[in-house]
Formats: structure tokens, C-alpha cells, sequence
């Protein structure tokens, strides 16, 4: 028992990140780690170059992946950011791989925006990652159903935030926004359109069982306290606010923070909305198990009077079954 739990809390020191994701002749500026019989053993050093002859090296013993220590892990978010457009460009690299990168990179870095929600740093990364996934995404049809090959659906803010975000932007695509600042604007709320939960309790966050009227009260906040939050930082564009403030209004006026209707919901709202219901009801929660694809759908569907019908008719046409599995 003792050598499982040696075993898994060495496991857990370390991050396996993908060997594509490393790019020729830069000072990475983290530890590289191989594993040699269950044993993690130093590569190459913080400040040692990796170069084409490494990447041989690697290919030669069939190693996909290496790890970094989960005390560097800032150091290798913060790397594979300033690198992401060329990952992203790099014909070498898989498409699920590159799907991969991005997902676990966003996540790394919504949990730097959610431990320093005011910080204008992580907003302005946010901002970079999203314009890069935007123009991934315009230059490549099957990006999305990539991404949703690696997305999680345990429930954390992390990955829910990233969910939101791929499914809002794949519904903006499908249902004919094509301008790349548009497409960035709506990105970047929706990445952000969590962010007021960093004022509500976590003890009401992940209450197991149902909510009392007064915790109630406290999350249908969340989206106001999220609004407050990113307009001190002053740098996101003006469109991007609606979804963090709007993302649980509804078209018949029943949803909160203010009761908006219809026409008062901006349509990357409206988008988001969509997304954000379909992937909290599709993600295993404490105290529920997550609903399978079609009948989240239908039940989306079935509240007409509360989302935009055109945008759900072309969710449910996305979300529908495929005639290829596109794998690149």
C-alpha cells in the first residue's frame, strides 16, 4: 500500500506534456524528465537548448511524451503560450495534438485567472490564447470536433470555462460568424464568463445537496460580480462583457442577474447561454450525473420560450452525427 501511494504522490510531481509541443533550438526554461522504469530521471536541464538532434533522440526510443515537474508548470504554461500560434501552425503536429495542447493549456490558465480575477496579466494571456484558438479554428474545419475528442467532463470551473468556450465559438462558426474579431470578442467572454464565482463561497460552489434560498441568492450573483470584476481591468473589448454579465439571462425574461428579455440579451449572450447549459448538464457534478448528449439536446430544445430558436436549431444540427470522422 505504501509503495502505491509512494508511486502515485511521484506521479503527481510530475506533468506528461506532449514532445511536439516543444519547440526547436529555444531555452525552454524548465527540467525535461523521462520515465526509466517507473522512475523519473532528468533529460535535459532548464538552460539547455533543445535542439533537432534531442527531437531525434526521442523519435529514435518512440517517447511521444516527457515530463516537466509540477513545480516548473508555470514556467511550461507560460512557454507553450508564447509558442502557441506556431504549435498551432506547425504541419507536423497532429490535430488532436494540437487540440490537446490547447485545452490543457486554457485550463492551466483559467485557473491563474480564477486565482487572480482582477490581474490585467492573465487577462491579456486569455486574450492572446483565445485570438490563437480563433484563428485555428478559421483555418481548419475539423478543430472542433478535435477539441472535443480531449474535453473533460468532470466538472471543474477550469474545464467548464473551456467547454463554454469551444462550443460557443463552434455555434458562432456554424451559424455564420466568420469575422476573426468577432469571433475573438465572443471567445474572450465566454472563456471569462465564469469569473464572478471567485467572490461566492466555494462551500456553496460545491454544496453536494440543494441549495438553500439565501446560497441561491448569493450564485445568481455571480454573473454582476463577474462584470465588476473584468471592467476594473479596462482592456477587454466592450462586446465581451455581455456574455460574463448576460450568460443566464433568458429570452422570456425568467433568468437573472436583472431579468432581460429578448431583444435586451446581446446575441454573444444568447450564444453562450446555450453553451453554458448544455455543458453543465453534460458533465458529472457532485451531486448529479452528467445527461448524454441527445437528451440534454432535446431539453434544450423543449425550453423554447427561454434560448434563441434559430441558435438552438443550428446547436442541435452541429452537435448531430457527423458523416466523416474528420482525424486531421
Amino acid at each position: 500500500m505504501l509503495a502505491k501511494e509512494a508511486a502515485k504522490a511521484a506521479a503527481e510531481a510530475y506533468i506528461p506534456v506532449s514532445v511536439k509541443s516543444l519547440r526547436l533550438d529555444t531555452v525552454l526554461g524548465f527540467d525535461l524528465h523521462i520515465k526509466i522504469n517507473g522512475e523519473f530521471v532528468l533529460y535535459r536541464a532548464s538552460d539547455t537548448p533543445f535542439t533537432q538532434k534531442s527531437l531525434d533522440s526521442l523519435k529514435e526510443h518512440h517517447v511521444d511524451n516527457i515530463y516537466v515537474s509540477s513545480a516548473d508548470s508555470e514556467g511550461y504554461q507560460k512557454y507553450i503560450e508564447s509558442h502557441l500560434e506556431e504549435i498551432l501552425e506547425d504541419e507536423t503536429v497532429e490535430e488532436k495534438v494540437k487540440a490537446k495542447i490547447v485545452y490543457d493549456t486554457a485550463a492551466l490558465l483559467v485557473k491563474d485567472v480564477m486565482a487572480r480575477p482582477g490581474s490585467v496579466e492573465t487577462v491579456k494571456r486569455s486574450m492572446k490564447l483565445v485570438e490563437a484558438t480563433v484563428f485555428h479554428n478559421l483555418n481548419n474545419s475539423s478543430a472542433f470536433y478535435n477539441m472535443l475528442k480531449v474535453m473533460q467532463f468532470n466538472y471543474s470551473t477550469y474545464t467548464h470555462s473551456i467547454n463554454v468556450c469551444t462550443f460557443s465559438l463552434a455555434l458562432a462558426q456554424f451559424s455564420g460568424i466568420s469575422d476573426t474579431d468577432e469571433l475573438n470578442r465572443l471567445g474572450l467572454g465566454a472563456l471569462l464568463h465564469d469569473v464572478g464565482k471567485t467572490r461566492i463561497s466555494e462551500s456553496i460552489l460545491n454544496k453536494a445537496g440543494p441549495l438553500t434560498a439565501d446560497e441561491w441568492k448569493q450564485i445568481e450573483k455571480h454573473p454582476q460580480y463577474g462584470f465588476e470584476i473584468i471592467l476594473e481591468t479596462n482592456i477587454i473589448p466592450h462586446d465581451s462583457h455581455y456574455p460574463i454579465l448576460q450568460h443566464h439571462e433568458r429570452e422570456n425574461g425568467s433568468g437573472y442577474p436583472h431579468g432581460r428579455k429578448s431583444g435586451e440579451i446581446h446575441l454573444f449572450s444568447k450564444i453562450v447561454a446555450i453553451a453554458d447549459v448544455f455543458d453543465a448538464m453534460t458533465t458529472q457534478r457532485v451531486y448529479r450525473n452528467a445527461v448524454d448528449t441527445f437528451p440534454a439536446m432535446q431539453q434544450i430544445y423543449n425550453d423554447h420560450t427561454k434560448f434563441d430558436a434559430d441558435l438552438v436549431k443550428n446547436f442541435t444540427r452541429m452537435m448531430g452525427p457527423r458523416e466523416q470522422d474528420d482525424e486531421t
